[in-house]
């Protein structure tokens, strides 16, 4: 992977279409040498001062020298290469999934998949199962064909599938463990055969908040947040076997692939031990991948391995510039649980419906406690990614925040997620100068069916355009694997906030084409403080770059999911899709 290389000391003047201003009279007379002027049929920078440009001039390291007028470029840099095979193309700044997570993904994308909506995976479309009917016969349909052994598939959801039990899943095997992961990934459904795979007892329950029991005060078969820790023992060595993660693996890369990806990041590193980790990510990412991986350290991972070392070991991998992939000076933390598998924590009335009736929600880091954790990593200079979805894990996140110094320049905070704002929260937010980066997807597939759970607060999912009005430095993520890494997608429904069924969910909330582009590009760049690197087209960056067969911004919104990619520029190394 190519590093961003110092420019000469001498920066070209940027040409507009509009002035085709001359060339700077003290530009030396070679500065052209090693350089290549792209011109495509539309080149859409992402930059406020210079929006739409003819050609982009690239030097042999890389970078981005020029941006402008194609006449004017040619008269600055003379005796450069001009390359228009991207005449009937349009250019764009590399789309970036900002929040993703790898080995889980893999672990994900290895299995057969159970969705209850339409989902992109690595095999192509898998159609939706959109009850409990139609879900149970599929998983008793992979059940006969599966060889011997356990039985793991992924994608069940309460909220559309029906409630899910031991019983039900004892129905289609006695003798076969199956497991269930619900869509979250938060939680497992396990029949009686698994339960006793696993060794699991009631006696759980006491250690464990998320351990399912039924009314006689036996195993329902649900096991859910960190309560999942008491299955890994049986289901790490399954879902982390190097075969089973290569499959998954390369299925990610696929999807990067045709969908643009230029760059991608780990926002978790270290959940799942980080020496495994690094030997996945040195096994299956390489250079002539089509993206750019980045890692964040994950707070839980860091302190029990590093315990009160955690900052100090992040700041020094942070500053390490031979580490492939990097690490970012950044970290990763929690406020609340889940927003599909409706742990996430609420303000009143709760969960009014759905299998968290009567409840609020789990906290991962209590109100109490949150500044402690915060401080230490916001006071050396660390920016904060932390997922915080409720409404009321926003009040505590805001709060905790707004306890905080003012920080070092350019420090950022982050809400990962962001599965509901209320008003007062978005200015709250805007005041703080908080980010957020919002799961991508909650409103497509959740702005209707969270009805039943949270009732009238759906209205309150998301809201992107009014975080955009606020002010705030706004990004959307897929949370790969809960929804496919495709940002023209992910784009696409904040701009129709379309859900499944066919209708829309608070239609005030949709951005218009420039703000969706903006927040797959220069502010995805901006939540990684990588904007002065990457993000829009740009003297002095770093030219990543999608290549697309249709302009977006004369695209509907509805139909952006369609655009075709022909492929990438990475660090101006030209990869078409294979």
């Amino acid at each position: 992977m190519k590093k961003l290389l110092l420019l000469s000391a001498i920066c070209l003047a940027a040409c507009s279409p509009e002035t085709n201003q001359k060339a700077d009279q003290t530009t030396p007379s070679n500065i052209a040498s090693g350089i290549t002027i792209y011109t495509a049929g539309n080149i859409i920078t992402v930059n406020e001062a210079m929006p739409r440009a003819e050609a982009i001039a690239l030097n042999a390291e890389g970078s981005i020298v020029a941006v402008g007028a194609l006449a004017g470029l040619k008269s600055q840099l003379k005796g450069a290469v001009i390359d228009r095979r991207f005449a009937d193309k349009t250019i764009v700044p590399g789309l970036i999934d900002p929040h993703v997570h790898m080995t889980l993904g893999a672990m994900m994308y290895g299995l057969d998949f159970i969705p209850p909506w339409d989902m992109e995976t690595p095999k192509g479309t898998v159609k939706g199962l959109p009850n409990k009917k139609a879900m149970l016969g599929k998983i008793e349909e992979f059940e006969k064909a599966a060889p011997e052994g356990p039985l793991f598939l992924y994608g069940y959801h309460n909220l559309v599938q029906g409630d899910l039990t031991r019983q039900d899943l004892d129905k289609i095997s006695e003798t076969r463990p199956l497991f269930i992961w619900h869509y979250s990934g938060h939680d497992f459904y396990l029949n009686s055969a698994a339960i006793e795979l696993a060794k699991l007892t009631p006696d759980l329950a006491n250690k464990f908040h998320g351990i399912g029991l039924d009314e006689k005060g036996e195993l329902n078969g649900r096991i859910y947040e960190d309560a999942s820790l008491a299955l890994f023992g049986t289901i790490g060595p399954i879902l982390l076997a190097p075969a089973h993660i290569k499959k998954g693996f390369e299925g990610y890369e696929k999807i990067f692939a045709r969908s643009g990806v230029t760059t991608v990041v780990e926002m978790g590193y270290g959940i799942f031990g980080r020496a495994l980790e690094d030997n996945y990510i040195k096994t299956h990412y390489t250079d002539e991948d089509n993206y750019n991986l980045y890692l964040v350290p994950e707070h839980r991972a860091f302190t029990a391995e590093f315990g009160n070392e955690a900052v100090a070991n992040i700041l020094e991998m942070s500053a390490d510039e031979t580490r492939n992939p990097p690490v970012l000076n950044q970290v990763k933390l929690f406020t609340d649980a889940a927003f599909y598998s409706q742990t996430m924590k609420m303000a009143a009335p709760g969960y009014i419906g759905g299998q968290s009736k009567g409840t609020d929600g789990l906290w991962v880091t209590k109100p109490n406690d949150l500044v402690g954790v915060m401080k230490p990593y916001w006071d050396a200079g660390i920016d904060i990614h932390i997922h915080s979805n409720g409404d009321a894990a926003q009040d505590s996140t805001l709060k905790a925040f707004s306890q905080m110094g003012t920080g070092q320049t350019g420090q950022r905070l982050i809400i990962e997620h962001g599965g509901l704002f209320r008003p007062d929260q978005i200015t709250k937010a805007a005041e703080l100068g908080i980010g957020i980066s919002a799961a991508s997807h909650y409103v497509k597939y959740m702005g209707a069916d969270y009805k039943e759970a949270i009732g009238e607060k759906t209205d309150f999912i998301t809201p992107l355009a009014s975080a955009i009005k606020a002010g705030i430095h706004t990004t959307v993520h897929s949370d790969a694997p809960l929804a496919p890494p495709q940002p023209l997608k992910a784009a696409s429904v904040h701009m129709t906030r379309e859900t499944r069924q066919g209708g829309v969910s608070n239609a005030r909330e949709k951005l218009t084409k420039d703000q969706a582009l903006k927040a797959i590009t220069l502010d995805a760049a901006w939540s990684l403080g990588l904007d002065d690197k990457i993000g829009s087209i740009e003297a002095g960056k770093r030219a990543d770059l999608a290549i697309l067969e249709a302009n977006p911004l004369e695209t509907a919104p509805e139909n952006w999911p369609d655009i075709k990619v022909w492929g990438v520029m990475l660090g101006g190394d030209i990869r078409p899709v294979q």
